[in-house]
C-alpha cells in the first residue's frame, strides 16, 4: 500500500495561509482575519506564552524555525467536510496517502481507513499526534493513524510541521509531524447538521455533531464532551461513466491512451472457458458451446461439429460481442463509511501549581466493499490443481480400476481432451468467474479507544512548566468476507460421477454425485462449471468459504517534560527543555485457517503478532544572540537531541540544529537542519509471507526470440519455460492472463535496523507591516530537501526483473518463478511468481520549494466588509528512489501522485452577516509510472478544481451554509488500472482525482 487518496475538493484555503502569519511574530493587526475567519493569534496575552508543534519550549510568540503551517477550527467548519483528512488534502504540502475512501476497496485490510503522508513520503513516515502526544495506529503491525477517529468539531487547531522532528517526537517524524490540537475551557453547547449528496444522486453523506462544555468549581477546572455521527453512503465503479468498463486495451492494443476506446476485460468469464489441446471452449450470449474464446473481440460462431460429428474451429469474428467479463461493473469507487465518536477533555486545579488533566476518545467505525465475483482456475499459484492445473473430467471409481466420465462435461470437449499430466484419465483446464457466489464482499469494523491522564504545574516561580502523563491506545478490527471457495472442497466437488442407481432403490440412476464417499458424508454437492448460472445452490453452499480477519494493537506511552527560562540573556531568556519517554506497542493480525493456508483460492496471509519498547531522553535549547539591533532585528539558533534505546534495533540518535534571523522586522530568514530517524514497526520485523498481485509489471523477455537481445537474450533463454515459448511461438509472447496473472509475497525482516534521514529547510517570511498598504501582506518561501537512507522496503518487482535479466543478478533471480510448462489460462515461461522481502538497501531523496501567501483588505462596499486572498504553492523539484545505493534513480516527480507542480487558492468575501468563498484546487499535468512502458509517453492533462460555499449569519447562535464541491463538474482522467502505482483497482487513479463529480451539501449550526 503506497500511494495516495482522493483531493475531495470543495474545502477552503484559508488553513494554509496562516502558515505564513504563524510562522513570523508579527502584529496583531496584520493578522486581523476576514470576517469570521479566524488563526490562533501571533501573540500570546500578556503573561502566558504558547507552546508551538516544532518546540517544547514556550514562547511569547508564535514562530518557527521550521516550516509550520496552522489550521484552525473556523477553517475547518467552513470547510463542510465530513473526515478531517479531506481539508488537509487540499494542502500541497501533503501527498496522496497510503489509504482513503478511494484506493481501500481493492485491499485485503485496511478498507475505508484515512490517512495522510506528508511529502509522499508513506504514511509511516509521518508522525501523528494528539495535544502533543502519539496516537495508537489503526492498521495492524504499523504506526498509521486513521484520522477517523479525530472528532474534527473537538479540534482547535492543527499544526503541520515538515521536515525531520525525530530529535523532538521520536521515531516515524522523518517527513513531519501533523499535531491535533483540541479545545480547552469551553463552555456552551455547540451543534451542528449537514447533508450533502452528488449531482448524480449518490454517495450521500450525513453529518451530526454535538459538544458542551462547563466550568468546575469557580473557574478551577472545566469538562467538555463531544458527541459525533457521520455516514458516507459509497459510490460503485458503474455509477460513473469514466469508470464503469474496464478498457486497459487502449494502450496494449495500440489506441491512444486515456481513450477508452475498446474493452479490456477479464479472460475469467462467468460461463467458463475450458482448454484442451486443441481448442479453447466457451459458451456464447446465446447459451450455446462454442470452440473458441476472445476475451475483448466478437464471439465466433455457436457451431461446435460438422456434419459428420468432427470439431471445427469456425472464424472469429462471426459473433455478437466478446467473451471477457467486465469487472468494473461490480467494483466500489469509493467504500461507505460510518462512524460513531465520543470524546471528552477535562481539567481541575488541585493546587495554585498542579492541574489533573484527562482526555479520553472513543470511535467505531464501519466501512464496506465489493468487488467481482471470484475468479478460479485449475492451475497457477491460487488454482484448484496448483501443481499441474489439470481438472480431471474422467475418474477411478474408489477402489477399482474403472473409468467413468464427469457427466456434466460435454461430448464436445470430452472428445477434444487428452490425458495432459500421465495419470491415464483425460484432463482439461479452465478458468471461470463464480458469479453463482455473488459479488465478493466484505464488512469491516473497527473500534478505537485512547485515554490520557496526567499532572501539570509551574515550578521556580512559574519559570518552567512540567507535565507526566500516561497514554493509552487501543485498537481492535473484525473483518468478515464473502464470495472465496474452500478449495479442498471444491476438487470433491468436481470429482463427479453419475450414480447407477440399484434395485433396492438405493440412488437415482444417472444423478451426478460427488465420487468419494467420505465427502458425500460431509455434504458434498457435485459442482457443474460448465455454462452460465450452471452451479447448483447446493453447491455453493457446499464450496463458499467465509474470511475472517481479526487485528489488535496496543500502546502504552509513559511521559515527563519539563521546560523553562535557564536565565536572561541581553536579547531575551535561554530557553531548555528536557525529557524522558518510555513507550511500548504490541500488535497482532489473525485470519482464518483456509486464508492462512491459501485454501480458499485468494492470497495466503500469515498471522502476525509482536511486540516492542522503547525508553527515551531528549533535550532541547534556544539561544537567543541578538535583538533589537541594527540588522539583527532577532538572531537566534537552537538544537535539540534524543536517544532512544529500542528492544529491536537497540541505541538510535537523532538531532537538529535551527536558526533565525530577522534584519529588519519585516523579514525574517528561517533555517533547520535535521537528522532523523525511523525504526521499523512490527509488521516490517515480523510479518510472514503474505500474498499480493502486483499490477502494471513489464516482462523483460518478451519478444525475444531464438537468437539474439545480447546478455538479455541469454538470460531470457536460460529458462525453460522462456525456452519452450518460443519454440512455440517464434518470440517469447505473453497473452491477457499472463499480465493479469502476476503473483508475489511479501515477507518482514527481524534483522531490520533503523531508517536515517537528513534533511534541511531554508527560508524566508515577508510581512512588510512597515508599509500600510501592505502590512496586511503576508508571504512565505521554504525550500525543502529530505534524503532517507537504509529505506525499509522490498525491492520493487520491476526492478528486480531488471536486475535479473537485463544485468544477471541471480540475487534478484531467486526471487522469481516462472512457469515451466504452459496451463489451462498461462504461457509457458510466464511469471508465476516475483517475491519481494523488506531489507534496508533503499535510498529516497527529494526536494522542493513552498510557497504562501496571504492578504486581506476592507473594501468599503457594505459595511464592515473584508476581503481576502489566500493561496499556497509547491513545487516537487526531485523524487528519486533508488532500489540501491548509486544505483539509477526511479523518478516519481512530474508521474501521477506526484505532479510537479500544486496549489490551492481561496478568494473570500463577507460581512457579519453573510460570508463567500471559492477555492481553487489544482494538480498539475502529470505522467504514468514510467514503469508501465519504460518512459514518460502517456501524460495526463493537469486539473482544476472550483468549489464555493455561503454562510449567513443569523445572529450570534445561528448559522446556515451551502456549498458545491467541484463545481466545474471535473470527470476523473482516464488512468488504467492496470498501471504500476494504481492500487486503486478502478480505472482511474481515484485516490488522487475527484471521482465524485459535482456535489452539493447543506447544513446549520447551532451555538448556546
Amino acid at each position: 500500500m503506497t500511494k495516495t487518496s482522493p483531493l475531495n475538493r470543495g474545502r477552503r484555503l484559508a488553513l494554509f495561509t496562516s502558515a505564513g502569519i504563524a510562522a513570523l511574530a508579527i502584529s496583531t493587526s496584520a493578522v486581523a482575519q476576514d470576517a469570521g475567519e479566524n488563526t490562533v493569534d501571533d501573540q500570546a496575552a500578556p503573561g502566558n506564552a504558547i507552546v508551538v508543534t516544532g518546540s517544547r519550549i514556550a514562547s511569547p510568540t508564535i514562530e518557527s524555525p521550521a516550516p509550520l503551517q496552522i489550521v484552525d477550527d473556523q477553517l475547518i467548519d467552513d470547510a463542510g467536510v465530513t473526515n478531517i483528512q479531506e481539508v488537509l488534502l487540499e494542502n500541497p504540502v501533503f501527498g496522496t496517502p497510503t489509504l482513503s475512501r478511494t484506493n481501500s476497496a481493492f485491499l485485503t485490510s485496511g478498507t475505508g481507513v484515512a490517512t495522510v503522508d506528508l511529502r509522499n513520503l508513506g504514511s509511516d513516515r509521518t508522525l501523528v499526534l494528539i495535544n502533543g502526544r502519539r496516537v495508537v495506529g489503526s492498521l495492524a503491525g504499523s504506526a498509521t493513524v486513521d484520522l477517523n477517529v479525530i472528532p474534527t468539531q473537538f479540534i482547535e487547531r492543527v499544526d503541520i510541521l515538515t521536515g525531520g522532528a525525530s530529535s523532538l517526537y521520536g521515531s516515524d517524524a522523518i517527513a513531519g509531524v501533523v499535531n491535533f490540537v483540541y479545545k480547552t475551557d469551553f463552555e456552551g453547547i455547540e451543534a451542528n447538521a449537514q447533508y450533502g449528496i452528488t449531482e448524480e444522486g449518490d454517495d450521500a453523506r450525513y453529518q451530526a455533531n454535538l459538544t458542551a462544555g462547563t466550568n468546575l468549581g469557580g473557574g478551577d477546572g472545566n469538562i467538555m464532551v463531544h458527541f459525533g455521527y457521520s455516514k458516507e453512503e459509497g459510490l460503485l465503479s458503474r455509477k460513473r461513466a469514466n469508470t464503469r468498463v474496464d478498457d486497459l486495451d487502449s494502450i496494449y492494443f495500440g489506441g491512444e491512451f486515456g481513450v477508452p476506446t475498446e474493452p479490456y476485460y477479464s479472460s475469467f468469464p462467468p460461463q467458463g472457458r475450458f482448454v484442451t489441446p486443441g481448442y479453447t471452449f466457451t459458451y456464447g450470449p446465446d447459451g450455446a458451446l462454442q470452440p473458441c474464446f476472445t476475451t475483448n473481440g466478437p464471439t465466433c460462431s455457436s457451431e461446435v461439429l460438422d456434419e459428420d460429428g468432427n470439431v471445427v474451429y469456425p472464424d472469429i469474428g462471426s459473433g455478437v460481442g466478446p467473451n471477457g467479463f467486465n469487472r468494473q461493473n461490480f467494483r466500489t469507487l469509493a467504500v461507505p463509511v460510518e462512524r460513531y465518536l465520543f470524546a471528552a477533555r477535562g481539567n481541575y486545579a488541585i493546587s495554585d501549581n498542579i492541574n489533573v488533566f484527562v482526555e479520553g476518545t472513543f470511535n467505531k467505525t464501519s466501512s464496506s466493499r465489493i468487488i467481482e465475483p471470484f475468479p478460479l482456475e485449475s492451475g497457477g499459484a491460487n488454482g484448484i490443481f496448483p501443481t499441474d492445473g489439470g481438472f480431471n473430467i474422467e475418474n477411478y471409481l474408489p477402489g477399482t480400476d474403472t473409468i467413468v466420465a464427469n457427466p456434466f462435461v460435454p461430448a464436445e470437449i470430452l472428445a477434444a481432451a487428452t490425458d495432459t499430466n500421465g495419470d491415464g484419465l483425460r484432463d482439461i483446464g479452465f478458468a471461470r468467474r463464480l458469479s453463482e457466489f455473488g459479488p465478493r464482499s466484505g464488512s469491516t469494523t473497527r473500534d478505537f479507544y485512547r485515554f490520557v491522564v496526567g499532572l501539570e504545574g509551574k515550578l521556580f516561580d512559574d519559570r518552567f512548566s512540567w507535565d507526566v502523563s500516561y497514554n493509552y491506545g487501543d485498537v481492535s478490527e473484525n473483518q468478515v468476507s464473502s464470495g472465496q471457495v474452500n478449495v479442498v472442497n471444491f476438487r470433491d466437488a468436481l470429482a463427479v460421477r453419475a450414480e447407477d442407481g440399484d434395485e433396492n432403490g438405493n440412488g437415482i440412476a444417472g444423478e451426478a454425485i460427488c465420487i468419494d464417499p467420505e465427502a458425500r458424508a460431509n455434504g458434498c454437492a457435485p459442482a457443474n462449471i460448465f455454462g452460465f448460472g450452471s452451479l447448483s445452490q447446493d453447491a455453493v453452499n457446499y464450496i463458499q468459504a467465509q474470511g475472517t480477519y481479526q487485528t489488535g494493537i496496543t500502546q502504552q506511552v509513559v511521559q515527563a517534560n519539563l521546560a523553562g527560562s535557564l536565565f536572561e540573556l541581553p536579547a531575551g531568556p535561554l530557553g531548555i527543555a528536557v525529557g524522558a519517554e518510555y513507550r511500548k506497542e504490541s500488535s497482532f493480525s489473525d485470519n482464518d485457517a483456509l486464508t492462512n493456508a491459501g485454501l480458499n483460492a485468494g492470497n495466503v496471509l500469515p498471522d502476525t503478532s509482536g511486540s516492542f519498547d522503547v525508553k527515551e531522553a531528549y533535550g532541547e535549547v534556544r539561544i537567543p544572540i541578538l535583538a533589537d539591533t541594527p540588522f539583527f532585528d532577532v538572531l537566534e539558533v537552537g538544537a535539540a537531541a534524543r536517544v532512544s534505546d529500542y528492544s529491536t534495533v537497540g541505541t538510535t540518535f537523532s538531532w537538529n540544529v535551527t536558526g533565525t534571523w530577522a534584519p529588519i522586522e519585516d523579514v525574517r530568514f528561517r533555517g533547520t537542519y535535521a537528522k532523523a530517524v525511523r525504526a521499523p514497526n512490527i509488521g516490517e520485523l515480523y510479518s510472514g509471507l503474505s500474498q499480493t498481485f502486483p499490477s502494471g509489471l513489464t516482462d523483460p523477455c518478451e519478444g525475444i526470440g531464438a537468437s539474439g537481445g545480447g546478455a538479455l537474450g541469454d538470460n531470457c533463454r536460460a529458462d525453460p519455460g522462456v525456452a519452450a515459448n518460443i519454440a512455440a511461438n517464434g518470440t517469447f509472447t505473453l497473452n491477457q492472463s499472463d499480465i493479469q496473472g502476476i503473483s508475489g509475497f511479501n515477507g518482514g525482516n527481524p534483522d531490520l535496523q533503523e531508517e536515517t534521514a537528513t534533511s534541511w529547510t531554508a527560508g524566508v517570511i515577508i510581512n512588510p507591516r512597515s508599509f500600510d498598504a501592505l502590512r496586511n501582506l503576508t508571504i512565505t518561501a521554504d525550500y525543502y530537501n529530505i534524503e532517507v537512507d537504509d529505506v525499509i522496503s522490498g525491492f520493487p518487482r520491476q526492478f528486480s526483473l531488471d536486475q535479473c535479466y537485463g544485468e544477471g543478478n541471480d540475487t534478484f533471480c531467486d526471487l522469481i518463478t516462472r512457469r515451466p510448462t504452459a496451463t489451462a489460462v498461462n504461457s509457458a515461461g510466464s511469471i508465476d511468481l516475483i517475491n519481494s522481502l523488506s531489507v534496508n538497501a533503499s535510498v529516497l531523496k527529494t526536494a522542493g520549494v513552498d510557497v504562501t501567501a496571504n492578504w486581506f483588505t476592507g473594501l468599503g462596499l457594505l459595511e464592515n466588509d473584508r476581503l481576502s486572498v489566500r493561496g499556497a504553492y509547491t513545487h516537487l523539484i526531485r523524487y528519486d528512489f533508488f532500489s540501491l545505493p548509486g544505483g539509477d534513480p526511479d523518478r516519481a516527480d512530474g508521474e501521477v501522485g506526484a505532479s510537479k507542480d500544486r496549489f490551492t487558492a481561496n478568494l473570500a468575501y463577507g460581512t457579519g452577516d453573510f460570508r463567500m468563498t471559492f477555492t481553487g484546487t489544482f494538480i498539475g499535468s502529470a505522467y504514468i509510472d514510467d514503469q508501465f512502458d519504460g518512459s514518460r509517453v502517456y501524460e495526463i492533462p493537469a486539473e482544476f478544481y472550483l468549489d464555493m460555499q455561503t454562510t449567513f449569519f443569523a445572529g450570534d447562535k445561528y448559522e446556515f451554509y451551502l456549498g458545491v464541491d467541484n463545481l466545474l463538474d471535473n470527470d476523473a482522467p482516464n488512468i488504467l488500472s492496470g498501471v504500476t502505482g494504481n492500487v486503486t483497482g478502478s480505472d482511474t487513479a481515484a485516490d488522487v482525482y475527484d471521482v465524485f463529480g459535482r456535489r452539493y451539501y447543506a447544513g446549520v449550526r447551532l451555538n448556546f
